[in-house]
């Protein structure tokens, strides 16, 4: 059931990526990566604290 909703997302998600313009998906982009990036810090640093 969790992969039909997956693949359910990821279509929506591409959907709207494709109906985007460059400079908007690009910025949005960079975002979610910049997210990620201060995730995976955050993440780092309370496991050498913990």
């Amino acid at each position: 059931m969790s992969l039909v909703v997956l693949l359910v997302g990821m279509g929506v998600l591409m959907g709207a990526a494709a109906h985007t313009s460059l400079t908007v998906f690009t910025v949005a982009a960079c975002a979610i990566g910049f997210w990620l990036v201060g995730f995976a810090v955050r993440e780092r640093v309370g496991r050498h604290r913990g």
